[in-house]
Formats: structure tokens, sequence, C-alpha cells
């Protein structure tokens, strides 16, 4: 078994899908019509063939709520690698990324947190 897709609730799809193509940089694989939303799936440019991310609205109630309640505590809704942090911050900031936490030392591995835009904090990793 392994993990294929893994999504994040967005307040919007097209401004999520901008915000996570032509700011960070992952590539769109899947934007197919469902109804009033779409199933709109994006890989790293690195691992076309690797898990998808879904930029899942969240027009449900309680994805809403648990998607304010996350923000509101400063939680991150997942994680992305990156290879040399502090230039991916450099590239994130030229781009008008705002930060929560910039590159932070913790050990063997150093994080920062930004706000994507779409109602999340994301955190990126270098190890």
């Amino acid at each position: 078994m392994k993990i294929i897709v893994t999504s994040i609730f967005v307040e919007d799809q097209d401004k999520a899908l901008e915000f996570y193509t032509e700011t960070l940089g992952f590539e769109k694989k899947h934007d197919v019509p469902t109804g009033e939303y779409r199933w709109i799936t994006l890989v790293s440019p690195d691992e076309q063939d690797g898990t998808e991310l879904l930029l899942e609205p969240n027009n449900h109630p309680a994805a809403k709520e648990y998607q304010e309640k996350l923000f509101a505590d400063g939680i991150p809704v997942t994680m992305f690698g990156v290879a040399d942090i502090r230039k991916e911050y450099e590239r994130l900031l030229e781009k008008g990324v705002k930060f929560t936490m910039e590159p932070t030392n913790m050990g063997e591995i150093t994080i920062a947190v930004f706000d994507d835009t779409c109602g999340n904090l994301i955190q990126i990793i270098q190890q």
C-alpha cells in the first residue's frame, strides 16, 4: 500500500491553483469538473508519478471549521521537503509569500512556515 493522493482544504480552488503552481512551482496533473467544484491535483515537477496533492474545497462546515482552527492556532496542515531551505525561503519572499516562522534550526532539521493565501499554514523542511 502506498499514499497516492493527499488533500488540503482550500477556500478558493482557482486562487489555490495559481498559488501552488505559479508561486510554489508544483505542476497541475488533473483538473476535472465534478459538479460545482473540480478535482484538481498537483505533483512535484521532480516526481510526475509521485504523490498527488488534491486542492479540496472547504465547503463542508466541518472542513471549514477544521481549517480555521488550525490556522488560528498556528498549526501547519502539511509539510513539503526542500533541498535548501534558506534558498527556498528567499525565493518565496521575493514572490511575496508571508512567513509566520523564518527558517529555524530544530536539531537535525530546519523548518519554516508560511501562509498559502488559501486558508492554510504550510511548513517546509530541510532534513
